[in-house]
Order: structure tokens, then sequence, then C-alpha cells
């Protein structure tokens, strides 16, 4: 069997880390949620969530893999006294595989986009026509699956070169790329008519909207989408990293989770402003939201839109990728070890699995398998609605169980590599009461149909 392969620096696994958050969880999910629940009263409580809960979390996944030094099913084996732990590891997996076979679906539509907007397809949309043209793309008989094996085979292509070369090299190419664009549309958005309107939405709350349960599940559970938790991505990343790459993780955890923060923030300034610069566009679209409401503005921006939207679309389906690539990645890194494969081998089958899964949710928004519901809900939003309501918040109250009461205290410092005796144990007591208690409620909620 091949040796376990090492991120090459601290700065690679961080930006990789960085790059599985910063994705569609930022740029699709954090401003139609927010938009819908209030704006700055729903950023107040996220901010909160991710503090106590996501940042936590995120140490207590690395440890695992860090202790592990293998896959996150493998990781949870050789570290648990006890078999039944492992399930957190296989949750993983599982996960991970199933939010991939649609995020790529996802990231294929936003890829069609960029290309539509520099073939002049999108300019071309009469207004309040950018609704209907969104809706005949993806109710297609065949194209949104051609864009999804687009997006699949850039993703086994990067993972094909491995740790080092592939994952590691592709996030610090893209993760600085991402900062310029970003900071290019942030600069160009807060010139724009909209931008007093826009900040005050996002940054003032409205306190009346902290009385909507809904708004404390949906935070509770953007912290886990967004930072990638329960998904075994930061367990099998956890896995690549040695005595050296591996040191001081608590602020290796603290910066990356910090980075993702910042950039769901400053992509909801960009979104939010160019809304409000354009009057009769409210922000409470919803998932359509970058798809069917955001072009419309882009066409509305007398000369500059068109540069505004490619810009915008690429900033997303960069994000995108480097998210779906942390995602297949847990389930590479598990099929070389589980089935003693090379890592070339296992990218090219794992690739071609996710991507056959993933064709029903790509015919299942309008097009041959739109009819086809699973408890009501369109193959797509069945396989979204199970993982990030209950699989990643179970897998994440595994994790946080299994550090905070399955670890000796010294085991998990050490582990951890906590040298503050203070924060060490402030980490324990969020690990052991606040997050497993905030994360039941989200799954009693999430059961009894009380979410969002």
């Amino acid at each position: 069997m091949q040796g376990r392969e090492q991120w090459a620096t601290r700065y690679g696994f961080m930006l990789a880390a960085v790059g599985s958050g910063v994705g569609l969880g930022n740029i699709w999910r954090f401003p139609y949620i927010t938009g819908e629940l209030g704006g700055g009263a729903f950023l107040l409580v996220y901010l909160i969530c991710v503090l106590i809960i996501g940042l936590p979390t995120m140490i207590a996944e690395f440890s695992i893999g860090k202790r592990g030094q293998l896959d996150a099913v493998g990781s949870f084996q050789k570290t648990a006294k006890s078999k039944p732990w492992v399930i957190g590891g296989w949750l993983g997996v599982i996960t991970s595989f199933l939010i991939v076979s649609f995020y790529a679906v996802i990231t294929g539509w936003v890829l069609y986009y960029m290309f539509s907007y520099l073939t002049g397809a999108v300019q071309q949309v009469e207004p309040g026509g950018i609704g209907e043209f969104f809706e005949g793309f993806i109710g297609h008989d065949f194209l949104p699956v051609v864009w999804q094996i687009i997006v699949m085979a850039i993703i086994v292509g990067i993972l094909y070169f491995g740790v080092k070369k592939g994952i590691e090299l592709s996030n610090k190419i893209f993760m600085p790329l991402l900062a310029v664009i970003l900071i290019v549309l942030a600069g160009y958005s807060l010139s724009l008519d909209g931008a007093a309107e826009g900040l005050a939405f996002l940054f003032i709350p409205d306190w009346s909207a902290l009385g909507d349960p809904n708004l404390y599940l949906a935070a509770i559970g953007q912290a886990f989408f967004t930072l990638s938790l329960g998904m075994g991505i930061m367990v099998t990343y956890g896995g690549y990293l040695s005595s050296q790459t591996g040191k001081r993780l608590p602020g290796t955890a603290a910066s990356i989770v910090l980075l993702d923060t910042l950039f769901a923030i400053v992509v909801g300034v960009i979104i939010f402003i160019s809304i409000f610069t354009i009057g009769g566009i409210e922000p409470d679209q919803g998932p359509t939201l970058i798809f069917a409401v955001l072009p419309e503005v882009f066409n509305q921006m007398a000369g500059t839109g068109t540069f505004f939207a490619i810009l915008f679309f690429f900033l997303v389906f960069i994000a995108g990728l480097s998210s779906a690539i942390s995602l297949a990645e847990v389930s590479v890194s598990f099929a070389i070890r589980q089935f003693n494969m090379s890592r070339k081998k296992a990218a090219l089958i794992v690739g071609a699995l996710i991507t056959l899964v993933g064709v029903p949710s790509a015919l299942s928004q309008g097009g041959p398998l739109g009819e086809v519901l699973i408890f009501g809900e369109t193959i797509l939003d069945f396989v979204d609605l199970l993982t990030d309501s209950y699989f990643l918040p179970i897998g994440g109250l595994i994790v946080v169980l299994f550090v905070g009461w399955g670890w000796k205290r010294s085991e998990a410092f050490e582990t951890a590599d906590f040298k503050n005796q203070w924060l060490g144990n402030l980490w324990l007591i969020l690990l052991r009461f606040v997050a497993p208690i905030m994360i039941i409620i989200i799954l009693l909620a999430n059961y009894l149909g009380i979410g969002v």
C-alpha cells in the first residue's frame, strides 16, 4: 500500500481548507438565507454560531484526522476505543459523496452562465425574462448533464495529481485569485447608488427578526454547511497533516474560519448593494437569487454590467469548484485506503460514480425527471434536504461527542495543540455541552418540520 500523502506547507493546508469552506455555501446559500431572514439580524446570530459551534467543531475534526493520519473512516477507526464512533467517518464519506453529486450540478449552472455572458446570450434576454432563461436551461433534456460532466472532469483532473500537486497547488492559485476578484467587485459595488441601503440591510439588525425561530435554525445549519463540517472533509484534510504542518491547530482553524466568514460577508455586500441599486427588486428572493435575480440586475447596469457579471460568475465558479474538490477528496481518500487503489485509479472511479449519481439531480429541475418526487421534493432538493438537515448535524454531533467525551482531556489538548489551558478548557466546554445541545435542537426542529 502506498504511503500516506501530506501537505507540503501549513499555508497550503490553510488555503485548501479555506477553499473547501469558500464555496456555494458562501455565495449561493448565505446571501439568499440572509435576505430571507432579516439581513443584519441573521448575520449577527450566524457569527455567534460560527464562533461557539463552528470553530470548536472544526478543531475537533482536524484533531481526529491529525491523530488518525488516515481518511475519515480510517481515522475514526484508529482513534476510537469503541467501534460505534466509526459511524461518524462513514457518515462523512456518504454525506460528502451525496453533496458533491448535486454540488457539481449547480456549479455547472454557474459555468453555463459565465459562458452565456461571454457569448452574449444572457445580455440578449428581454428585461424580466432571466427567470424563463434559467428555467429553460435547467429544464433542458441534456444540457445540465453536459455542464455537470465538464465540472466533474475538472474536479477529477485536479484530484488525479494528488494532495500537493493537485489540491494544494490549485488552491494556491484559486484562493489569491478569488481574493483579487472579490476586492475588485467589492470596490466597484461600493461606488453604486445602492451602497448605503445594501450595507444597512446587511449590517443593521432588524431586531424584530430575532423572534423568528427559523433564523436560529438556519444560522446553525449555515455554520455547518459553509465550514464544511460533518462532511468528513476536515477529518480527511487533518489526516494529511504532519508534525510540522499540524502545529498551532487552534490558531490555524481560527484563521480559516475568519477568512471563510469574511468572504461570505463581502459577497453579501456585493450582492445586496447590487440589488438595492436597481429599484423594484427585494433581497428575499430565495435560492434563485444568483441565477434569476442578479442577472436582471447586471443587465440593467449600463456599460459595466457584462464585465461585472462575468467576474461575478467566474468568482462563483472557482469558489464552487474548490469546495467540490474537497468534497470529492473525502471519497477518493477513503477508496485509496479501503480498496488499496492508486490515487489516479481512485480519482477516476470515484469521479465516474459521483457523476452517475448526480445525473438524476441534473435532470430533476424541470427536465425529464422533473416529475419524479421523493417525499414531495425533486431529486436534487431531496438530496440537499437529506444531507443538510440530517446527515450534517448528525455527523457534527458524533464529532463533538467523540472528541469532547470519548477522549481524555490531555489527549484532546495534545492533539489539538492547545498551549493555553484556559482556551483549551473553553473549547472542551463548548464541545461537551453547548455544541451538542444546539445540534440536537436543530435535528429535532428539522424532524418536526420547524426549520426553513
